[in-house]
């Protein structure tokens, strides 16, 4: 345990990126870290880079020394791993059990609060590397924290301790709070992924660099400005661009199917797809497209039939 007022003896259970950066965050804080677990070769390579010095211990063994348990395991693993301690008799009254999920509350954790700890959920809202980098990025970081009202304090300590700044999320949120950064956060990934790839499958050799200027500003300024910061041929109502696009993903996404390509793309289609329609809508709920043009934007991302114009609407539906 650490010698210093106020200071705690930090267990961590599970050396993933999140655990050993947040445990290195919590031991340069103050607290003193008793043990870390870690099975595979790349976890026990972070806790050696991140937690140099302590132990590498067994799970039992790290809830026994420790008064802050820090459970930075999967999510789907998390309830199983809280219960079968809870089994064994391995919690003790009084300790602080913090999980890092995103999905989950505090309500994850009852069986180790029927043993009278304290439960803590802190979920920081940043993808990590698992390197010392991650350490220099916390203090721009916010975590959602959830804690009973009494205990709410300590929980955002913590997160002030580790340079960051706290959010309380209500329990009934939680859920709702992950799919919301899960859908920034992951389908970004996604989406510059997509775009690469259609990039390189023209001929751009280095993707990236062409993505990079537009995806940063872009993302600044929908930060700054929200949806007035939209751009683009959804936003002007250009119909017949927005018709190209469609018609061109399609084309390509068929001569790959038939042979003439190294890679599916349809992926990407259904991506492009369902994104411009729900970019289309929102313009539209915001005013910045009228009900005809979004209706046009609609047409204009179905496939072209006989019969139809260039923009996907039949001749005698055109108006204004």
């Amino acid at each position: 345990m650490s010698n210093k007022p106020g200071r705690l003896g930090v267990g961590v259970i599970g050396a993933g990126k999140v655990g050993a950066v947040l445990g290195a965050a919590l031991r340069a804080a103050g607290h003193a870290v008793v043990g870390v677990s870690a099975v595979s070769e790349a976890s026990l390579e972070r806790a050696e880079n991140l937690l140099t010095g302590v132990p590498v211990l067994a799970i039992p063994e790290i809830v026994e020394r420790s008064e802050l348990v820090l459970l930075a395991v999967p999510d789907d693993d998390l309830p199983a791993l809280v219960q079968g301690l809870a089994r064994t008799g391995a919690w003790h009254p009084g300790q602080l059990v913090a999980h890092t999920s995103g999905r989950y509350g505090t309500a994850v954790l009852a069986p180790a609060r029927a043993a009278g700890v304290i439960p803590l959920a802190l979920h920081p809202a940043m993808t990590f590397t698992g390197m010392t980098l991650d350490l220099a990025r916390l203090p721009d970081c916010s975590f959602g924290v959830t804690a009973d009202p009494a205990v709410l304090p300590i929980a955002q300590a913590l997160v002030v301790e580790m340079g960051a700044e706290p959010v309380v999320i209500a329990e009934a949120d939680r859920v709702l709070y992950h799919a919301a950064l899960a859908h920034a956060a992951n389908h970004l990934v996604t989406l510059s992924a997509q775009s690469a790839q259609l990039l390189a499958g023209i001929g751009v050799e280095a993707p990236e660099r062409m993505l990079g200027p537009l995806l940063r500003a872009s993302l600044e300024n929908a930060l700054a400005s929200g949806e007035s910061a939209l751009t683009g041929p959804v936003a002007r109502g250009d119909v017949g661009t927005v018709a190209a696009h469609s018609e061109a993903l399609r084309e390509y996404g068929l001569d790959l199917a038939a042979g003439d390509g190294p890679e599916d793309v349809q992926d990407i289609v259904a991506a492009y797809l369902a994104m411009a329609s729900a970019t289309a809508a929102r313009a539209a709920a915001r005013g910045l497209l009228t009900a005809a043009q979004l209706r046009r934007i609609e047409a204009a991302l179905l496939p072209e039939d006989p019969g139809t114009g260039t923009d996907g609407l039949r001749p005698t539906e055109e108006s204004d």
